[in-house]
Formats: structure tokens, sequence, C-alpha cells
């Protein structure tokens, strides 16, 4: 396990934009709205006006929407938030979009509602049926836990790691991804997302100094190394393992078109999440592949910069779009950018951020509760077309910030490079 420094995002040219920080800092700059950092300054006026003029829209939109939220958002149906109590896999963007807001206001009301929020994901810290741990307590519990320095954030989330590495199946090498750990219909069934959770588990080694939660984040992601990327850089969604003997199966999909296809939600978690690993253990197989991954989705991307659902449906380049997509991928290659010091990265993210920005917000819409529009949750089961998504909002917030005030969302969820 190497260990990371703390710092601060790069700048274009490639040098760091401030020295060192703690990892618990309590508050964010007290000034309200975008304060350009050195990256910053190098983009264009135009660039850095059109998103700042989207951060204020979503703060405004998250502020209003706030007193009323009764649950944790998973989709729109007619504009309006629908909810899950006990938070499904996307539990942990609502306090993550309360906690992005928090550091661009510096507002006490997100503060309080992230809170809030965030305990109500309690009783999911030993849940065993899922590998969405990750989802749900990095961007809810872990960055309570940088923000406040309140240790009971940090042993929830290292309790929620706890629970994750038990559905790991040593024979393969691989996090299983769904059902309970009884269940045998979905034994060998590891999927790229699962590489989002992987930085939970990073997590917990780096608290606990116990190995074995980062042993078992890297032995997954060299498997989905292995699996996942087509020799084009791109992606099926699913790989099947036999569970008893670990052997490969082969791919398959649910969320994608087909096997053969290239979900696009699907390839930004492996673009985000093999960075991630890059970045936690130095390992630069794993910045490779998510080179390869990026360059992928960059040359699939259509003139207009929002990724279409599949980028091997029959129907694309006109067919449906998929907002969230971008912004997770618009923040993986923002990272990718601090990762290799390769500009065109940063490039192609600020054109998706500003097109997201231009097209996808719900600015004219009185009814809307959501920030993104234009997202698809599952086209095959033709569920969730042209909705809106919480993890579209939270990253989408997400990507603002690490272009406008990298180093508060830096203090938030760790943009370290390796040392």
């Amino acid at each position: 396990m190497s260990v990371s420094r703390r710092a601060l995002l790069v700048t274009a040219a490639g040098a760091a934009v401030a020295g060192p920080v703690t990892e618990a800092s309590a508050t964010p700059s007290a000034a309200a709205g975008p304060a350009p950092s050195a990256a910053g300054r190098a983009e264009s006026a135009a660039t850095l006006r059109t998103l700042s003029a989207a951060a204020d829209y979503a703060v405004a939109k998250v502020r209003a929407v706030a007193p009323r939220v009764t649950g944790f958002p998973v989709g729109t149906k007619f504009e309006k938030w629908t909810y899950s109590r006990g938070g499904d896999w996307v539990g942990g963007f609502w306090p993550g979009t309360l906690w992005m807001a928090y550091l661009y206001s510096g507002d006490d009301f997100f503060r309080a509602r992230a809170v809030e929020s965030a305990r109500n994901l309690a009783p999911r810290q030993s849940d065993t049926s899922t590998h969405d741990l990750g989802f749900l307590f990095s961007p809810s519990w872990v960055t309570a836990w940088r923000l406040t320095g309140d240790d009971e954030w940090r042993t929830g989330a290292i309790r929620a790691a706890d629970s994750l590495i038990r559905r790991y199946n040593p024979r393969g090498g691989f996090i299983r991804a769904w059902g309970a750990l009884t269940d045998t219909a979905n034994a060998g069934r590891v999927i790229i997302d699962t590489m989002m959770n992987l930085d939970l588990l990073a997590f917990a080694s780096r608290q606990t100094g116990d190995d074995t939660y980062l042993d078992i984040a890297v032995a997954h992601a060299r498997t989905a190394q292995r699996v996942f990327p087509r020799p084009d850089g791109s992606t099926p969604h699913v790989f099947d393992f036999d569970p008893d003997t670990g052997a490969p199966l082969g791919p398959a999909t649910v969320q994608g078109y087909d096997a053969s296809s290239c979900w696009s939600r699907g390839q930004a978690w492996g673009i985000y999440g093999f960075t991630t690993m890059y970045r936690r253990t130095g390992d630069t197989g794993f910045r490779d592949t998510a080179r390869k991954l990026a360059d992928f989705a960059v040359e699939a991307l259509t003139p207009d910069h929002i990724p279409v659902w599949d980028y091997r449906a029959p129907q694309q380049p006109y067919d449906v779009k998929d907002a969230s997509a971008g912004a997770i991928m618009a923040c993986g290659l923002l990272d990718l950018h601090a990762a290799t010091g390769r500009r065109a990265y940063r490039d192609v993210a600020l054109r998706i951020l500003t097109a997201l920005s231009e097209t996808c917000l719900t600015r004219n819409s009185a009814r809307a509760e959501a920030v993104v529009a234009r997202c698809t949750r599952n086209r095959p089961a033709e569920d969730g077309i042209e909705i809106s998504l919480p993890y579209a909002d939270y990253y989408l917030l997400e990507g603002m910030l690490r272009v406008l005030r990298p180093a508060d969302v830096d203090r938030a969820i760790d943009l370290s490079q390796p040392s």
C-alpha cells in the first residue's frame, strides 16, 4: 500500500495549486460563489462564467427543494423526485449533493441537512446484500468526516467497508455485485460499476492501518482490468464468473444494449474508478486502463458532448441521451488530467460540463425539483427515459467544483495523487 500525500489539483501547466491541507478540515471558504483557482484561470472567461452560472442555479435549486425532500431521491416522475426510505443504491448522492452545495456556498443550511440526511443511512452500514456501499457511504459519511472531523462518520464508513469485503470471492478475485450472500443466482456476477465502490475500501485501510481492505480493492480492480476492457477500450456492463471455481464465463449486460455494446454510464464509472485506484495505489496500470477507456469514450462522443445511453446501440448517435454519464465522465476526465498532465482530458471535460450547463439543466421548468434533465436510468427495461437522477446532480456539482473550487472539493473527497 503506497502512502498518498495531500495535494490540490494540478494546474493546467501541471504545477500544484497549493500545499498540504489536513484530512478533516472543518469549514469551507466563507465567501459565497466561485473563487477561480490557478487552474480555473487557464480556462476561458466564457467557460468559467457558464459553469459559475450553472453552479449558482444548482445550489439555488437544491436550496429551494431541500425543505420538502422526504427521503432519498431515486429519480423523477413528472419532474418531481420519487423517494426511497432506505436509500436503494443511490442514497449517498442526496447528502453528497448537499455537501457540494455547502462547499460552494459556505451556508450552514446545507451542512445541517447533509448531516440529517446522511444519518438516515446508518442502518445500511451492516448491509451485506449489495456492492453499492461505496456509493452509499463515500459521498455522505466519508465526506461528512472529512468536513466535520466527527468520528461517528469515520467509524460508520469503516463498518460499511467491513460489510463490503464480505462480498469478496477469493477464487475469482472479485466483489460480487448483486444478491444476498446466500443467493446463488448472481454469485458470480461482476459489473463495471463496482469500480466506484472500491475507494471506500481504500479509505478504510488508510484509517485503520489494515491492508486487507485495500488488498481486496486492488484484487477486484485487477480482475476488472483483465476482463472488462476490450482491445478498443470499450467495456461491457457485466462479466460473469463461475462462483465456485472462479473461472471466467464471459461478458453480459443488464443496462447496456447487449453483451458486445458499451453502456455509456458504465464506461464513465470505469474511467473514474480506475483513475481513483491509480491515485490510491500508484499502480500506473490502473491509470493506463483509465486512459484506454477514456480515449474510447472521448472518440465516441457526439458533437453536442452529451453521451448517448449506449455508444454502440443501433440508433446511436441519434438515440436517447444520458446526461448522468456525461457528468460522471467529466469528473473522471478532470481526475485523469490531474493524474497524467494531458490537457486534452481537461479540455473535453470542460466541453462536457459546458454542454450539460447549457442544454441539460431544468431552468425552463417551474415544476422541476432536480438540477439535471435528459438522463436515462435503464433503457433496456424502459425504466427512466429522459428523467432526472440524483447522481447526475451530484456529479455535475462535483465536476463544476473541481474547476471552480478545487481546494474545497479536494477537502471533501481527497483528490491527492500518489507520492
